[in-house]
């Protein structure tokens, strides 16, 4: 069925059909009653494609994370998706992987799928080549990075502020009288360096020496990862007190090494991580986290995404702060 049936029964115009299908103004309430009681009798849905190329909108939005099986970045895309389809849209995700080069082509792939719009997801996206894809293939369009930024016009970054956060995790264990503290960090990305440069700082404040302050780096996100940097810390610095991991799967694995080392965890070393996942709620100790505002930070992409599409004007970059959750792992 078309909307040339739907307005043969109704006996209005085609046009009549088509500006109540896209909510237009100039139709009598009762006339716009009347087609739209036809439309659910025979359950009548406009073909999108179609009514996109007439109305030269897609009313797609692109969704990019690096790592679909990241709990939270799919989280992420999840309450973005639901905010915007509330909004009338439909989103598609993809899942890029971890290179440059891939996150460009997937810049690419979204001028290609016709998008209104592009939410990316994580702080890794925030790098030159990207930054050259947008300019290239997405520049005409609002793109917005959660918890990242680059600096272009039509890019919007919603920021939770780790660095000041991570330094909180640092004071918390230092009131708890844990003044050795290690810091492990599962990937390079530039939210995983302000976190880092958040326990340094705070170490620093807390009387250490830059050079003496205990780094650890895994290259990977995952349990495994975390177990075997609480490994190395243990067998570098069997004093240490207390360990601050970037994320919190890695944290998880790390309190399992440690209590398979015969460790008590927080009595001999505490744990922190960030991100307030479920995987700190089923921990055994529950795990204390940096709580970055997940929830605020996806909400918020969406809205700005949207304003912007909408010809709004909206601030280029906005920070949230974060909170400690303090549980049973300190």
């Amino acid at each position: 069925m078309t909307i040339y049936d739907i307005a043969r029964e109704a006996g209005v115009a085609a046009s009549t059909v088509s500006r109540v299908l896209n909510d237009k103004p100039g139709i009598k309430a009762e006339t716009r009653e009347h087609v739209r009681q036809i439309m659910k009798k025979y359950n009548f849905t406009p073909d999108q494609a179609a009514r996109g190329l007439v109305m030269q909108s897609s009313k797609i939005i692109g969704i990019l994370m690096q790592d679909i099986r990241i709990v939270h970045h799919i989280d992420s895309a999840y309450i973005i998706e639901q905010e915007m389809t509330r909004r009338g849209y439909c989103c598609i995700t993809m899942s890029t992987g971890n290179t440059e080069e891939k996150m460009a082509k997937y810049i690419q792939i979204l001028e290609e799928r016709r998008v209104e719009g592009a939410i990316l997801i994580g702080s890794m996206f925030g790098t030159e080549q990207v930054k050259k894809s947008i300019q290239e293939h997405l520049g005409n369009i609002p793109v917005v990075i959660v918890n990242g930024h680059l600096d272009l016009p039509n890019v919007y970054g919603v920021i939770a502020d780790e660095e000041r956060g991570v330094g909180q995790c640092v004071d918390l264990l230092f009131s708890k009288g844990k003044r050795k503290l290690a810091f492990s960090m599962d990937l390079d990305s530039p939210s995983n360096r302000l976190k880092q440069r958040g326990f340094v700082t705070a170490m620093m404040y807390g009387g250490w020496k830059k050079e003496d302050i205990w780094l650890y780096e895994s290259h990977e996100n995952s349990m495994e990862a975390g177990y075997e940097s609480a490994c190395r810390i243990l067998r570098d610095h069997p004093d240490v007190e207390g360990i601050v991991y970037s994320v919190d799967l890695t944290a998880v694995g790390g309190i399992r090494a440690l209590i398979d080392m015969g460790k008590k965890v927080p009595e001999e070393v505490a744990v922190t991580g960030v991100d307030n996942t479920v995987y700190g709620e089923i921990s055994r100790p529950k795990l204390t986290t940096l709580d970055n505002r997940l929830v605020e930070l996806s909400s918020m992409a969406a809205e700005i995404l949207w304003a912007a599409m909408h010809g709004e004007e909206r601030t280029n970059k906005i920070m949230i702060l974060t909170s400690v959750v303090e549980r049973e792992s300190t």
